[in-house]
């Protein structure tokens, strides 16, 4: 991966909880973050005493990388934000400015744990579909706006090997969202849930408070059957 390549945008423990549906004794687990990026969920987690190790080719950069990167394309995604406003749902955040307030003050929790993080090993430069873990070494496993949201740049097998990959190394696996960035729901959702079901893993769809994308409304959990 290059720098270039990368559109870091980081969100918060708050909304991790309402992405995830996350429960107090959910934060009491072993849990993985896959594709956290700038997210300060990982900081606020292990502040409060919490096990999170978080993945992302991102971490392959210096937080001095990151931090120039994030001025480099922030006024880009406000830009964009602000043409596609219709896309969005401004229940939680009014507009524009406040989801870009909120992204940065998440980026910056981020960024001024980051290189602690990596030192303790809590921050891990790696990618689906191949993961540097035991089978089952997370009781709980989070996928945040990769799987099913890039369904134009990934294709089927891509979600069916990462998908597999997460139920490997986790016992339980929430994905959010369900839709493409067009705003339909992934056409490789329901053939994803019919390989693995063959697999032995079995899938639910649950409706969680968090609105922002429009039809954005659900998350996939998956677990051993």
């Amino acid at each position: 991966m290059e720098l270039q390549d990368v559109v870091p945008w980081g969100r918060s423990l708050a909304e991790y909880r309402s992405m995830f549906s996350l429960t107090d004794a959910d934060l009491g687990k072993r849990i993985l973050g896959c594709g956290d990026g700038p997210a300060s969920f990982n900081a606020e987690v292990t502040a409060a005493g919490g096990h999170v190790i978080s993945v992302d080719p991102v971490y392959a950069f210096s937080g001095f990388q990151i931090r120039s990167r994030i001025a480099e394309v922030y006024p880009t995604i406000l830009e964009q934000l602000a043409r596609h406003r219709g896309d969005y749902i401004w229940d939680h955040f009014p507009g524009v400015e406040q989801v870009a307030n909120a992204r940065m003050q998440a980026m910056e929790r981020f960024l001024q744990d980051y290189e602690l993080g990596r030192q303790q090993g809590r921050y891990v430069e790696a990618a689906l579909p191949a993961l540097p873990f035991e089978n089952h070494a997370f009781e709980l496993a989070l996928c945040s706006h990769f799987l099913f949201l890039y369904s134009t740049q990934l294709n089927l097998e891509a979600h069916v090997a990462g998908t597999r990959e997460l139920c490997r190394v986790a016992r339980e696996v929430r994905i959010y969202p369900l839709v493409s960035l067009e705003g339909m729901e992934s056409p490789h959702l329901g053939a994803v849930v019919e390989r693995l079901h063959a697999e032995g893993i079995a899938a639910r769809r649950e409706a969680v408070n968090y609105r922002f994308q429009k039809g954005a409304t659900d998350m996939l959990v998956l677990y051993k059957a």
